[in-house]
Order: C-alpha cells, then structure tokens, then sequence
C-alpha cells in the first residue's frame, strides 16, 4: 500500500482542521472562501484560504483521496518543497482563471444592460445588495426589496432586472477546495507517467493518464461553458478552477522540463 508522504500529510491535516473549524466558528466560512474580486467581501488573503475550505463532508473526501493518491506519488519525486511550490502555486492559477472568468460573465452581464439608466454607483450597490435568504439561495424579491431605492427610483425591465440579477449572483459567489491544486497535480502525474492506468469509481474502466486527465479537463470545458455539472448537481461547481489548476501544473511541468529544472536546488 501507497505511504503517504509528510508534506501531503500536513496539507490533509490542515484541511481536516479547517474544515470542522468553520463549523465551530461560522465567521470562518464568511471571511476564508473566495469571492470576486470586485465584491465588497473579497479579501486579500483569500486566494490561499479558500484552497484549504471545502463545502461539505463528500467534497473534502474526494479531494484529500486525491490529494494522498497523486501528491505522495509526486512528493516522493520532487521532494517537499517542491512539491509544496507546486501544488499553491497550482492553487494560485485556479483562483486567478476563476477570477478572470468571473470578471468576463459579471462585465458581460452589464453590458447588455448599458442603455439602462443606470449610474456606476447603482451598479455597485446593487452588486453588493445581500439577498440571500440564509439557507444559500439568492432570491430575486430579496435583491429588490433590499435595493428598492435604486430600482424604485430607475424603471427597468424585467429582462434588465434578471440580467442585473445574474451578475449579482456571480458577483457574491464564493468559491472553496483544493480541488484546483489536486487538478494541477493531476496534470502533473499524466505528465510524468502517462501510460499509467487510472480509474473513476462511476467508470470501472482503466484510462491511462495521458488519456485520462485530457478527458477530465474536455469534461470541465464543456459543463463550464454551459453552466452545467456532468454529476447533476448545480453550477456552484467552479468548472474554470479546475481548467486553472490543471492548466498551471502543465506549464509549470513544462518549463520544468524545458529548463532541466534540478530538484537538489528544492532540498
């Protein structure tokens, strides 16, 4: 059986104890995901945290599975320091794709409604109206009734109403996991082993990596672009992280290479 590494140890452990943390100290999951970085509730330090914050039992279990079979495999390669560049710096590039995406949906959104009477001020207020109900739902009757100064005093339509409602719901959504770092090690291990066999619980097929983590990302493009999760779930997937995290771990491989990077340099 695989031994897990120290350094893929401690990162387990982190999560583990951030993850029943936000539990006893609610504010945790207020102030450590990431939000847009336009919104009043993005903070500086949360490109890091949110890496290390996960939304329930099942999505920290996958993700620290991941973390054990791929990272220990890469850490007894590279070393611990490397491996631990490797993998925030992978955690880093999911965040700013996620960031970048967030900012052409939210940009694009407000570009259909520019005709509106509408001032930059407005536009912030309303993007920074709370309207969730408490339970994780972004309810439309809430954004007005919170911001019925502004949409009392402008007549829009309800078209223009349901545009500045998506945006407001892109706008305040928070993303958390590893799963952007554990795609970058992913991408790492189809390319230092590529003809090794790979198997997804839901199909009972060996894929070599090389095919494998490919067919992963392909996956993630096309629910991303279509707003959709291939498991049936919601959108609240962050389909463009994990293109972010896999992308960065291949570019970050691929200089490596390119520059015969020499491991003794990390030790």
């Amino acid at each position: 059986m695989m031994q897990i590494t120290e350094t893929v140890k401690q990162l387990i452990i982190i999560n583990i104890l951030f993850f029943i943390g936000s539990h006893f100290v609610p504010e945790a999951q207020v102030y450590l995901p990431m939000y847009y970085f336009e919104s009043d509730m993005f903070k500086f330090w949360q490109p890091i945290t949110h890496m290390f914050m996960h939304g329930n039992f099942m999505h920290i279990l996958f993700n620290m599975f991941g973390l054990f079979m791929f990272g220990s495999t890469l850490e007894q390669f590279w070393g611990a320091k490397k491996f631990l560049f490797f993998y925030i710096s992978c955690g880093l590039g999911a965040a700013l794709i996620h960031q970048g995406v967030n900012y052409y949906e939210v940009h694009s959104l407000l570009g259909q409604i520019s005709n509106a009477n509408l001032s930059s001020s407005d536009v912030y207020a309303i993007l920074n109206t709370n309207f969730n109900d408490g339970s994780g739902m972004y309810r439309g009757e809430l954004l007005y009734k919170n911001a019925s100064e502004i949409f009392d005093r402008v007549n829009l339509t309800s078209e223009e109403f349901g545009i500045l409602f998506k945006a407001a719901i892109e706008s305040q959504s928070a993303v958390v996991g590893a799963s952007g770092a554990l795609y970058g090690l992913l991408a790492a291990f189809a390319f230092m082993f590529p003809n090794v066999e790979l198997m997804l619980m839901f199909i009972p097929i060996p894929i070599k990596a090389k095919y494998f983590v490919p067919g992963l990302m392909l996956i993630d493009l096309i629910s991303g672009l279509n707003g959709n999760s291939i498991f049936g779930m919601s959108t609240g997937i962050a389909h463009f992280a994990h293109l972010g995290g896999a992308l960065t771990g291949f570019f970050i491989m691929w200089y490596w290479k390119k520059s015969q990077f020499n491991q003794n340099r990390w030790n």
